[in-house]
C-alpha cells in the first residue's frame, strides 16, 4: 500500500472511530431512558415469584413501573420528534442533468476516477464555496437525480457548487477544485458515518424547531422539552462530530491528491481571487441596486468583469486574465444565462431579502442599464430624501436668499446643492440633526418596502426555468426572517448623511457640468467627468459633514465646473 493510501485509510478509520463514539452517545441516552423500565421489570418479576412482598414493596414496584412508563413515553416522543424534524437545507438553485449535461459528465468521470459514488444531484449556490449536502430527508429529497445510476447511489449527497466558480474558472480548474469535494462521497456512503450524521442533523433540527416563533402553547411546551433534550445530546456529541468531519475531509483530500494535483494549487489561487471579486461585486455593485428595488440579473457574469478589472489594477493578479482564452466552466451548462439569472435572484434574497418574483418595485436590470436605471436613480432618490428632510427642518432655500428659519416658497427652486452646503457650514454644526432626520426617513422608506407586495416582501414563488426550481428555494428554511445573511451592518448617521450629500453633488454635476453616471466593477456607482471616473469627491464631503468645512468641496466643484446654485432634477 502506498503512503498516500495509508494516510487515507488512517483518516477513514479515524472518521469511523469518531462516528462510533458519536453513536455511543445515542446508545447511552437510550440506555439511560430504558433503565427505569429494566428496574420495573426486575421488581415485577421478583414480586410475581414471591421474592418480595408487602405493602411497601408493592408501592415501590408500582411507582417504579409508573415512572418507567412515563419515561418510555417521553423517550418515544423525543425520538419521533427528532426523527421527524426537518433539517435545514442550504438555499440553492437545482441543476438537472438536462440543464447541464457537460457538468454532470465531468463530475461522473471524476467520481469514477476517484472510485467513489457519484453525487445524486447538483445545485448552484450564490457563494464562493462548494460542498456535499445530505438531502435524504423526504422533505428535502430532490425531484431529479440525473447522476443516480445504481441503487447504492440513491442516498448519495447533493453536490453544491458556487456559481461564481463556473463563470470565472476554466473547466480544468473547476475539475481540480471539485476533486476533493467529490471524494467526500466515499466516506458519506459508510453506514456508521451516515448514521452519525443523520443523528446530529436530527438533533440540530429539533433544537431549531423549538425556537420557531408563532407556536401555540400546546405545541410550544413539548417542542421546548424536545429541544432541551436534543440540545443536551448535541452538546455531548459536538466534539466527536467536529472531529469526524475533520477526518472525513482529510481522507477525501488525500484521495483526491492524484487528480490534477499541480493544477489544484493554481485553482485554489483562483478561489481566493473569485471570493475577493464576488465580495466587492455584492457589497459595492449589487447592494445599491437591491436597495433601489432592482436586482442585477447577471451577477456571475459580472464577476468576470470585476476580476478582470482587479487583475488590471493589482500587480499580484497580473496574468490571471490570460486564462480567459480557455474554455470557461459555464460552457458545461446548456443555458448559462438562465442559471445566472436564477442564482442572481437567489443572491438578492439571501443577502438583501427581496421577494422571490418580479413586481412593480422589484425587477431585473442588465449591466448596460445599470448606470442610468440604478446609479442615476439612486443619486436622485437620495437627493430628494435629503431635501425632504431639509424641508421638514424648515431650512431655507439658501442662506444667501432667505433667513435660516424661513420656509421654502418654491420647492423646485430650493433643490440646490448650495442649500445643503450652506446649512452644513453654519456655525453650531447642523449635521447631527440632519443625520437623525435622514435615519428616520430611511427607516420609513425601508419599512414601506418591507410591506407585503412591495419590493422588500419575501413572499411569492420563483418560476421554473431551465431546470431551476418551481418552488421557493428558501421554503425548506421555514418562517425565517430575510435576509438570511445580511451583507453590511446598518449605516451610521454620519455615513448616511455623507452618502446623501455625495448623491446631491453627483446630481448637480450631471445636471450642470455635463457629467454622467457610470459603473465601476469594484466600487459600484461612479461619477464620470469627461469620460473619466472621479473618485475624489468623498474627502471634501466628509470635511463638510464632519467638520463643517465647505472650502474643500467648493474648490472641487469649481474645478469640475459644477454650479451649486442651480436646481437639480430629483426623483
Amino acid at each position: 500500500m502506498s503512503a498516500t493510501g495509508s494516510v487515507e485509510e488512517l483518516g477513514a478509520r479515524s472518521a469511523r472511530a469518531r462516528a462510533l463514539a458519536l453513536l455511543r452517545v445515542r446508545s447511552r441516552a437510550v440506555a439511560l431512558a430504558v433503565l427505569p423500565a429494566a428496574a420495573a421489570v426486575v421488581l415485577q418479576v421478583a414480586g410475581a415469584q414471591g421474592h418480595i412482598g408487602g405493602a411497601a414493596w408493592d408501592a415501590v414496584r408500582w411507582a417504579v413501573t409508573g415512572c418507567a412508563v412515563v419515561v418510555l413515553l417521553l423517550t418515544a416522543a423525543v425520538a419521533v420528534a427528532v426523527a421527524r424534524a426537518r433539517p435545514a437545507v442550504s438555499p440553492t438553485v437545482p441543476l438537472t442533468e438536462e440543464a447541464a449535461p457537460g457538468l454532470y459528465r465531468l463530475v461522473r468521470e471524476l467520481a469514477d476516477r476517484l472510485d467513489v459514488p457519484a453525487p445524486s444531484a447538483m445545485a448552484l449556490t450564490p457563494d464562493c464555496d462548494s460542498w456535499l449536502e445530505d438531502r435524504t430527508h423526504p422533505a428535502a429529497r430532490p425531484k431529479a437525480t440525473g447522476l443516480r445510476r445504481k441503487r447504492r447511489e440513491a442516498d448519495a449527497p447533493v453536490l453544491v457548487i458556487g456559481s461564481p466558480f463556473l463563470w470565472w474558472m476554466r473547466v480544468a480548474e473547476l475539475r481540480a477544485v471539485l476533486a476533493p469535494v467529490v471524494a467526500g462521497t466515499g466516506p458519506s456512503a459508510h453506514p456508521d458515518i451516515a448514521a452519525a450524521r443523520r443523528f446530529v442533523r436530527g438533533l440540530d433540527a429539533a433544537v431549531a424547531d423549538a425556537t420557531v416563533p408563532g407556536q401555540g402553547v400546546v405545541r410550544r411546551i413539548p417542542a421546548l422539552f424536545v429541544g432541551r433534550i436534543a440540545g443536551l445530546l448535541l452538546r455531548g456529541c459536538r466534539s466527536h462530530a467536529a472531529e469526524m468531519e475533520r477526518c472525513v475531509a482529510a481522507a477525501a483530500s488525500v484521495r483526491a491528491q492524484d487528480v490534477d494535483y499541480g493544477l489544484r494549487i493554481v485553482a485554489q489561487e483562483q478561489v481566493g481571487l473569485a471570493y475577493a471579486g464576488w465580495d466587492r461585486l455584492l457589497t459595492r455593485v449589487a447592494l445599491p441596486a437591491w436597495r433601489m428595488g432592482r436586482w442585477p440579473s447577471r451577477l456571475d457574469a459580472g464577476v468576470v468583469s470585476a476580476l478582470t478589472e482587479l487583475s488590471r489594477r493589482d500587480r499580484l493578479a497580473e496574468g490571471f486574465t490570460s486564462r480567459l482564452g480557455e474554455r470557461p466552466a459555464c460552457d458545461l451548462i446548456e443555458e448559462p444565462g438562465a442559471a445566472d439569472e436564477a442564482a442572481s435572484l437567489l443572491a438578492a434574497r439571501l443577502f438583501h431579502g427581496g421577494p422571490a418574483e418580479n413586481g412593480p418595485g422589484w425587477s431585473p436590470v442588465d449591466w448596460q442599464q445599470y448606470p442610468h436605471e440604478v446609479v442615476d436613480r439612486k443619486w436622485r432618490t437620495e437627493a430628494a430624501r435629503l431635501h425632504r428632510v431639509l424641508d421638514a427642518l424648515g431650512v431655507a432655500a439658501s442662506v444667501s436668499v432667505g433667513a435660516p428659519g424661513a420656509p421654502v416658497a418654491d420647492g423646485s427652486a430650493g433643490h440646490t446643492l448650495a442649500r445643503v452646503i450652506d446649512h452644513l457650514a453654519l456655525p453650531g454644526q447642523n449635521a447631527e440633526e440632519l443625520a437623525v432626520g435622514l435615519g428616520a426617513a430611511v427607516a420609513r422608506d425601508e419599512a414601506a418596502d418591507a410591506r407585503p407586495g412591495s419590493q422588500g416582501s419575501p413572499s411569492g414563488t420563483s418560476g421554473a426555468k431551465d431546470g431551476t426550481a418551481a418552488t421557493d428555494p428558501l421554503e425548506l428554511w421555514g418562517p425565517v426572517p430575510l435576509p438570511l445573511f445580511p451583507l453590511q451592518p446598518p449605516r451610521t448617521g454620519t455615513e448616511l448623511l455623507a452618502d446623501h450629500v455625495v448623491a446631491m453633488v453627483c446630481c448637480a454635476a450631471v445636471d450642470t457640468a455635463g457629467a454622467a453616471p457610470g459603473l465601476d466593477w469594484l466600487d459600484g456607482p461612479a461619477l464620470l467627468v469627461d469620460g473619466s471616473r472621479r473618485s475624489d469627491v468623498g474627502g471634501p464631503v466628509l470635511s463638510l459633514v464632519e467638520d463643517g468645512d465647505a472650502e474643500p468641496l467648493r474648490s472641487w466643484l469649481s474645478a469640475v465646473g459644477v454650479r451649486s446654485d442651480r436646481p437639480v432634477r430629483l426623483a
